[in-house]
């Protein structure tokens, strides 16, 4: 479940949310958010996705600046497994041309 961020500053202790990881339904006050671009804190027109606690502490917390566009850039969820993970080797290895794009 994902709400606007206008409403993520009011309390509902009501909400309950599913942890993108597990699926887990969780009361929203017992969540983390998760946002996929790792800019949690800027808030004006996203929705925020949730995480349980169990499973954000077993997130990785480390940057992530630049995942997201290799990531949609290597074809995640929209190509096979075997075709994704040759791509985003490619695009993250050492060497990898940050301006590769395949033709």
């Amino acid at each position: 479940m994902t709400l606007p961020a206008s409403t993520l500053w009011e309390r509902d202790t009501d909400q309950q949310v599913t942890c993108i990881a597990c699926g887990e339904t969780i009361d929203r006050e017992n969540a983390r958010e998760y946002d996929k671009h790792g800019d949690r804190w800027s808030r004006e027109g996203k929705n925020f996705e949730y995480l349980c606690k169990p499973c954000h502490r077993e997130c990785c917390h480390q940057n992530r600046d630049g995942l997201e566009e290799t990531l949609v850039s290597a074809g995640a969820g929209r190509t096979d497994s075997q075709t994704f993970l040759r791509r985003y080797c490619e695009r993250t290895s050492d060497d990898a041309d940050p301006d590769w794009t395949e033709s």
